[in-house]
Order: structure tokens, then sequence, then C-alpha cells
């Protein structure tokens, strides 16, 4: 009798430890996904011009503290609603509704305020991205409103598509840590916003285009070292449990990806430009670490090779491609968040190892294009509306002094 009261009191003590390590873990990788806002901030500031570093800077603070208090008052019960399993849409009502004991719905590994903390970083992150690319001409207080609506509504609509049990889950689509569900999301949001916003005075002209070189490398150097620091969290807590054998895998493949990135974008940029250019390589670490987000869990070490090469390959044709087709795009977000966001998710049907009827080709596609339309038209229907109404972007006296003086009264260096 006493050695089954023992058993039993082991056992919950066992219960009770890996409880607390994984929603300790969970709690970290919210930390990390937290310290990506400082190297997308910092990032940013070093891709603009330094008369529009306090305005980006200020951007990036706003977009933290907006994207939080939204995803709590709607985005969270939007995108998991608890109900309408395999539908479109679904709402569980304004503000966190807990149940009694705390716990989440749907896992039984950690608290439903850490499933709340960790999932609105994740908003916030989406949001930012939109931020690098439409800097140096948007009206700060029209982008805010659009931060408004996007982290509330657009965000979290598509995300319960796969995430909170939605059709696109029932239909098998797979998207591990959010290529398309964060980073092409993020990055439909940015083409919607250079469409309506049109490019930066001087960037294309008569004789060309002009190139508009950041500030600081840097800073840029910094920010992409603390995003791929950050990345740690943002793979690594999605496995959403402190599994030792999967969070290493998830590590390994994600600095990989990361790595074989940089080497992609550094040699296709020298073959196209003869020079070591490091914004490029910059942005192929990050487009790297885009790539591999979907299916960091599921593929093999030489396959995250593999899926990070192509990412880093793809950003300097895509960046050149863009500008031909006069998209002004200050920092890459449309180059390294949608285009390698597109190729991580399609890299899951051609490098993932599932059961069958998950992760298929057509899955993948189906939902690379549902979130796709849905984003940028919302994004492009809300920019539109804005500008209509109380405009959105500077004017050229404004544009020319930088946003800085224009809009803060303030410069970031003496």
């Amino acid at each position: 009798m006493n050695e089954e009261i023992l058993l039993k009191e082991a056992l919950t003590a066992a219960s009770e430890a890996k409880f607390f390590v994984n929603n300790l873990w969970l709690l970290v990788s919210t930390v990390l996904v937290f310290i990506m806002h400082l190297g997308f901030a910092t990032l940013e500031a070093g891709f603009v011009q330094r008369k529009n570093v306090v305005n980006i800077l200020f951007k990036n603070v706003m977009i933290i503290s907006i994207g939080l208090i939204t995803y709590y008052y709607v985005g969270f019960s939007l995108m998991y609603p608890g109900v309408n399993e395999g539908g479109f849409f679904g709402f569980a009502g304004f503000g966190l509704n807990p149940p009694d004991n705390g716990m989440t719905d749907a896992y039984a590994n950690y608290t439903y305020w850490t499933d709340f903390i960790f999932q609105g970083m994740f908003a916030a992150t989406c949001c930012t991205i939109v931020s690098g690319a439409v800097a140096e001409r948007i009206k700060l207080g029209p982008f805010l409103v659009f931060c408004i609506f996007f982290v509330s509504i657009s965000y979290p609509i598509t995300g319960m598509w796969k995430w909170g049990a939605g059709w696109l889950d029932a239909l098998g689509f797979y998207d591990f840590a959010g290529s398309t569900i964060v980073h092409s999301v993020g990055g439909w949001g940015a083409l919607a916003g250079i469409i309506v916003l049109g490019a930066r005075k001087g960037k294309y002209t008569e004789e060309g285009i002009k190139p508009i070189v950041g500030h600081s490398m840097p800073l840029a150097a910094v920010g992409v070292f603390l995003l791929w620091f950050g990345w740690f969290g943002f793979n690594g807590g999605s496995v959403l449990s402190a599994d030792p054998k999967l969070v290493s895998l998830v590590f390994v493949t994600t600095s990989l990806a990361a790595s074989a990135g940089a080497i992609g974008s550094y040699i296709v940029s020298y073959a196209m430009f003869k020079t070591y250019d490091l914004s490029m390589t910059l942005n192929g670490i990050l487009g790297g670490l885009v790539g591999i987000t979907a299916c960091a869990d599921s593929v093999s070490v030489s396959s995250a090779l593999i899926i990070g090469l192509v990412a880093g390959c793809l950003i300097p044709f895509s960046i050149v491609a863009f500008d031909k087709m006069k998209l002004d795009d200050p920092v890459g977000a449309t180059s390294v968040h949608l285009v390698c966001g597109i190729w991580g998710t399609i890299a899951v049907a051609l490098f993932g190892n599932f059961e069958e009827g998950t992760g298929t080709l057509i899955a993948q596609l189906t939902g690379i294009g549902a979130i796709g339309a849905f984003t940028f038209t919302f994004c492009f229907i809300l920019f539109s509306a804005i500008k209509a109404t109380v405009g959105i972007r500077v004017t050229n006296d404004e544009e020319e002094r930088g946003l800085d003086l224009g809009e803060h009264q303030l410069a970031a260096y003496s």
C-alpha cells in the first residue's frame, strides 16, 4: 500500500515538474521573441537615413504596445475562438476569457496566460514587418491606425485558419512557426502599403534607380544578430513544450538555415554586382530564418541547409525584381518575409516528414494563396481608405527634411 502511495506521489511530482519546465520554456521563448522587436528596431534604424531614425524607432515602440493591447481585446479571441473547428471564422468574446483552472483548452503543458503572451509577441512581430517597408514617407498617425486593424482583425483571422483549428488545418496545411502565418502575412501587408504609398522621392528617376543607402550598417548588423538570437525562441518555443529532442533539433535546423542563407545571398549578390554587399548578406540570413520557420521541426539537417541556401539565393533576385517594378522597400521586407515565406511554406511539401494528408503541395499552395489573397486585399483596402480620408503620406518638404524633424521635432543624433 505504501509503495502505491509513493508511486502515485512520484508520478504527481514528475507531472508537476514537467509542467513547470514546459511553462518556463514558453515564457523564456516569449522573452526571446520580445528581443526580436529590438532586432527589428535596430535593423530598420540602420537601413533608413539618419533623418528618419527617431521615426522608425517610435513606430517600433508603438507597434508592440498597440499590438499587445489590440491582441488582448480582440485578436486572441479571433485567432483561438475554441469553437467552429474546421471553419473560417470564430470569436470567443472581447478581452481574455481564461478557464477556471487557468489552463488552455487545447494544451496541458502551459497556462492560459503563457499562451496569450507568447502568441501576442508573434502578432506584434507580424506588424513590425510592415513598418520597415513603408519607412521614410508614411505619416505616423495613419500608420498606427493601420496597425490597430491589422493586428486585431487581419492577422488573427488568417492565423485561426491553421493555428486555431480552422479550415486550413483540416485541409492538412502545415506551418510550424509561421513562414506564411506570420512572415508572409507581414510581407503581403507590406506590399499593399508600398503600392498605395508609392516610392520615396528621388528613388526612381528618368536616369534609372537611385540607391538611397541606410545610415548605419553597424546598427543593421546588430539588428540581424538580435533577430537570429530571438529566432531560437520564435522557432524553439513553437514546439510548445520543452521536449529536449525536438527543441534541440529546431535550434540546429534554424541556425544552419540562417547560415546557408548568408552563404547563398553572398554568392549570388557577388555574381550579380561584383561586390561584397553586407546588406544583401544580412537579408540572406533573415531569408534563411524565414524559410526554415515553416518546417524547422520536421526536416533533416541537410534539408535545412538546402532550404536556407535557396532562400538566401532568392534575396538578391527578389530585391532587384521589386526595384524594377518600382516597389520601394527600404529594408527588403517584402523579399525577406514575403518571398522567402512563400518558399519556406512550399519547402514543407518538398522536404517535410509527415503523415499522409499533411503538408501536401496542394494544401501548402492553397494556404499560401488563401492567406495571401485575404491579407493583401484587407491591407490594400485599409491603406486606400486611410489615404482617401486622413491621408497617408508626409509632405514633400517633410520627406526632404526628414520625418524626425517633421513629425517629432527631434533628431536621433546631435
